[in-house]
């Protein structure tokens, strides 16, 4: 695969080393070819998925493109989806309050208490967020239930912001949430309810305008123009001591160490100072860690799956025709990693396939 991983000394950080401990490139090694194993399709686009312990399959499904969808978030099984937690909360339109409706989910996540997050980027068709629309919001499987709300106003989710990725840290009960439109870590105490935005104007959560081709055609939005994505994908470390995160238009990835972003007492100055680049990548939509503490990013313009070991050694987990812009991941209870598809390379009106939803046997 060509330019699949530019690796640089800095990749030793993902397994707690400094630059000095070693002088040599870490080499990379072949496919893993790991198996992929549909688990649902749609012919509405989702962006992510979240599988419990009981490996329930939950996708949300985003006003990226259209402002008319059947649900948000469903629950979903071969070709069946279930709206989750009922339809009510998944029928909206700009005639509605937002308080108790999704707006524009675009993305889900459960957490290691097996409870379902849903963010709401409340921005349908990137367009601006509807007033008192953006929320994170904790449900619980078992009985649909709500069981937290976490609101976001104009100082923490700009007008112009778009709420993309969440991962959850139950031991400290914060949340990470990249804002992709407006480029900053979003971090939000869950236990008083305060959100606070960090790294705004540090140029880790920035794009870098990189231009995106995928099989064979240049990224372009509906209107034509080259998008420029800012901080997209996140992964929480299985420590809970680091977040990485990645603008999707643009080659480095960055981590941080948590306990500076939960601490209120550094100046953004101060925070600045703590961001480690860990290397430079082909542009990844979604990232997560294993249990075991492997990183996994999806490679959009290889149509590929891609994994760092603890060690430091990139891998090539997955490479195939079908991942047509894999998107998301979860993973499942018994360390099976799930990944979407959304297409979005491909205009509206040339898509003949639907999408996807693979569980990866990768190989140990």
């Amino acid at each position: 695969m060509k330019n699949v991983l530019m690796l640089g000394l800095a990749l030793l950080l993902l397994a707690g080393c400094s630059k000095d401990d070693d002088n040599e490139t870490p080499p990379a090694t072949p496919s893993l070819n790991a198996t992929l194993t549909p688990v649902a399709t749609s012919p509405v686009q989702w962006t992510g998925v979240a599988v419990t312990r009981e490996n329930r399959v939950f996708a949300n499904f985003p006003r990226m493109e259209t402002d008319t969808i059947p649900y948000s978030v469903a629950e979903v099984n071969g070709t069946q989806a279930t709206p989750f937690p009922d339809a009510e909360w998944n029928t909206w339109d700009r005639t509605m309050a937002p308080q108790n409706k999704f707006v524009c989910v675009q993305s889900v996540y459960v957490d290691a208490n097996n409870f379902l997050w849903v963010l709401d980027a409340a921005s349908p068709l990137m367009r601006g967020v509807v007033p008192g629309g953006a929320k994170l919001l904790k449900f619980d499987v078992a009985t649909r239930q709500l069981v937290q709300r976490i609101n976001f106003d104009e100082t923490v989710a700009y007008p112009t912001s778009y709420l993309n990725d969440v991962r959850i840290d139950t031991q400290n009960n914060v949340a990470y949430i990249t804002d992709s439109n407006q480029g900053a870590i979003i971090v939000v105490n869950l236990t008083s309810g305060r959100s606070r935005r960090l790294l705004g104007n540090h140029p880790s959560t920035k794009s870098e305008n990189l231009i995106i081709t995928v099989e064979g055609r240049v990224w372009r939005n509906p209107s034509g123009k080259l998008p420029s994505i800012d901080s997209d994908g996140i992964a929480l470390s299985p420590n809970r001591e680091y977040l990485y995160y990645h603008a999707l238009t643009a080659r480095p990835l960055y981590r941080i160490a948590t306990q500076y972003l939960r601490d209120e007492a550094l100046s953004p100055a101060q925070l600045a100072q703590r961001v480690e680049l860990v290397a430079n990548t082909n542009p990844p939509d979604g990232m997560v860690f294993d249990a075991t503490g492997n990183l996994y990013l999806t490679d959009i313009e290889n149509n590929a799956v891609t994994r760092v070991t603890p060690a430091g050694q990139f891998q090539v987990v997955a490479q195939d025709a079908q991942l047509k812009w894999p998107d998301s991941f979860s993973v499942g209870a018994d360390g099976a990693v799930y990944v979407t598809t959304s297409q979005l390379h491909i205009p509206r009106s040339q898509r003949t396939e639907p999408f996807r939803i693979f569980k990866l046997a990768v190989p140990q």
